[in-house]
């Protein structure tokens, strides 16, 4: 029995231009779904971490070596993006069956300033019960963004509130190795069949 999920009908929000360069740049705005090999070719993407999980446990990378990470950077208050690719990503693992138990989604998020632990705990229960929801400090959520490559900041949310506000932020879901190294990323516009197909490929060697 699927998980309920949130539907949503998507308005994407405009990419920033540091989130477009970088984009650009990884080629995540051609192709939906795209493998690269590290080295002096290829983008040079993730590496240690440590931060914090939904569930208020201190969490590294080293906790998911051997099994494949699906990470997405996003964050709680998203009106659009992040709860599209979040279900997404849980459809996507639902159609791999018994495979997804190889994959462990991320969701990290670029806003710590309100995405505490119960933040991030009430929310991830709406998408696949496998996805896990990391915050940490300012700088941990710095230190990550900056191995993934990716950007974010905030933006006038229109109120006039200075807590309501939005997160610009690049739109990725990378797919790293066991050995956590780059394997894929999928585009914000990628769908769950794109996902469940791009990671199988991934899985088989492909």
């Amino acid at each position: 029995m699927q998980t309920l999920r949130i539907v949503v009908i998507v308005l994407v929000v405009a990419v920033s231009a540091g989130g477009f360069w970088f984009a650009y740049q990884s080629g995540v705005l051609g192709p939906q779904t795209s493998r690269v090999l590290q080295g002096s070719n290829g983008p040079k993407i993730g590496g240690p971490f440590e931060l914090v999980n939904h569930w208020g446990e201190t969490t590294t990378a080293e906790d998911f070596k051997g099994s494949y990470m699906l990470v997405f950077f996003g964050y709680t208050y998203c009106p659009d993006v992040c709860p599209v690719t979040l279900s997404n990503v849980s459809t996507a693992l639902d159609m791999l069956g018994d495979d997804a138990a190889k994959v462990t989604p991320l969701f990290v998020t670029v806003d710590p300033e309100r995405d505490t632990v119960d933040q991030l705990s009430e929310y991830v229960k709406y998408f696949h019960p496998a996805i896990i929801g990391l915050t940490g400090s300012e700088q941990q959520i710095a230190d990550v963004t900056k191995a993934y490559g990716v950007y974010y900041a905030k933006a006038d949310g229109g109120t006039g509130d200075p807590q309501d506000y939005l997160m610009d932020h690049t739109s990725i879901t990378y797919l790293m190795t066991p050995e956590n190294t780059y394997a894929a990323h999928f585009s914000h516009s990628a769908t769950a069949e794109d996902m469940a197909a791009g990671i199988r490929r991934v899985l088989d060697g492909g």
